[in-house]
């Protein structure tokens, strides 16, 4: 099976990408992109899954249960030094987005509780990590990270420059270790600017039992079940991605490549 998912024309919701647990072959991560026209609206059901809608550009009124946020978002794109507008929405609640203009709304899920109340997570408190240094400096917006509440949902956006490598040295996070590694999928959502570039990632376990190795376009997503899967920018495309993330504990706990482990340690 390839890691790879590219995206298609939209479906009649609007869908132009979906992997579920099922079509990925995991337990936990759930991730779908949709685009909405002007007054279009995307919807589910209650259900047992928790979910982070994720406003990556333009502006949508989102309604879970009873209550609407009306006018979330504003980006024009996943580019600007902005943060995007997010809701979080406990299992078994129902939600809808309607968008004012043309919307592209990230859907990310995994199995939840219902406890705990839906929420608008603000752009201003959404916590900004400069990381790395060199060409290996990328930009972290923390949208729902381990710090705020959720059953097992963890999402993050990640800017990487141009000639820049990102997830680096590469890491894993696919052993449930006490203190040392927990167990997470992850999906990576890729967008280049400009749109025409490309960028690879790599996703490899220490025995190589999985090595592939992916030259990602804009639009596509890199399953990641397990294993090391460090990104590169080529020169003169910055590379966007959004990252999912969840797993049996809610705890990001990675370790290094050994043989890599050293350029984290250099000074």
């Amino acid at each position: 099976m390839t890691l790879l998912v590219r995206p298609h024309a939209p479906d009649t919701a609007g869908t132009v990408l979906e992997v579920t647990p099922e079509s990925a072959g995991w337990d936990h991560v759930g991730f779908k992109v949709v685009n909405l026209a002007d007054g279009q609206s995307a919807s589910e059901a209650a259900g047992m899954r928790e979910t982070c809608l994720v406003v990556l550009t333009g502006k949508a009124d989102i309604t879970v249960g009873t209550e609407t946020h009306k006018g979330l978002g504003g980006r024009a794109s996943v580019f600007e030094d902005a943060a995007p507008a997010a809701v979080y929405v406990p299992a078994g609640q129902a939600w809808s987005v309607t968008a004012q203009g043309a919307v592209e709304l990230a859907v990310c899920s995994a199995p939840g509780t219902g406890q705990g109340a839906s929420r608008v997570i603000e752009p201003t408190k959404m916590s900004r990590e400069v990381r790395g240094s060199g060409t290996n400096t990328r930009y972290v917006r923390n949208i729902l990270p381990e710090t705020e509440p959720a059953d097992s949902l963890l999402v993050v956006e990640v800017i990487t420059p141009g000639g820049h490598w990102s997830s680096y040295p590469p890491h894993k996070h696919d052993t449930a270790t006490a203190g040392e590694e927990t167990a997470l999928e992850e999906t990576y959502y890729h967008r280049l600017n400009p749109p025409q570039g490309f960028a690879f990632q790599r996703v490899y376990t220490d025995d190589r039992s999985l090595d592939e190795t992916v030259c990602v376009q804009d639009g596509d997503v890199v399953m990641v079940p397990r294993g090391y899967h460090p990104v590169g920018a080529p020169h003169g495309y910055d590379l966007y991605y959004l990252n999912v993330m969840a797993g049996p504990k809610r705890q990001w706990i990675f370790r290094n490549d050994p043989a890599h482990d050293w350029i984290a340690k250099k000074t």
